[in-house]
């Protein structure tokens, strides 16, 4: 008796919708950061392009998508930004407004929510603790 196949549970990556949905994602949630006074001060004099090209490259990796991410780790990318203040408020701001823009595009509340842990998984190396 021959078994069915069972198909392999899909990443994260591609329950959100693969790389058009990141890049959506992305695009959205920028604009939710440069227009909140809590967060958009450290976009100041930030290439943006740059700073979302590597969003996205970030993005897809930790989502479980292909990885060509070439950016720096985590806590040298913002050692800069915790020397000016950075901390926790900030980065749940990020989170809140990461998942702001994930429901804006429709995504399941367990996606999010998951997507809110691997952002919560990396606070402590974002703020160099």
């Amino acid at each position: 008796m021959n078994q069915p196949a069972t198909q392999p549970a899909k990443s994260l990556y591609e329950r959100l919708g693969g790389a058009d949905a990141v890049n959506a994602a992305v695009d959205i949630f920028y604009r939710k950061v440069l227009s909140d006074d809590r967060v958009s001060p450290f976009f100041d004099n930030v290439d943006m392009d740059a700073q979302i090209a590597k969003q996205k490259g970030f993005l897809t990796m930790a989502f479980g998508g292909p990885n060509k991410y070439t950016g720096l780790d985590m806590r040298t990318g913002h050692k800069r930004l915790v020397a000016r203040g950075l901390n926790d408020s900030h980065v749940d701001a990020i989170v809140e407004l990461l998942g702001a823009t994930l429901k804006e595009l429709g995504v399941a509340d367990a996606d999010i929510a998951e997507v809110a842990a691997i952002a919560n998984s990396v606070r402590d190396d974002v703020l160099n603790r």
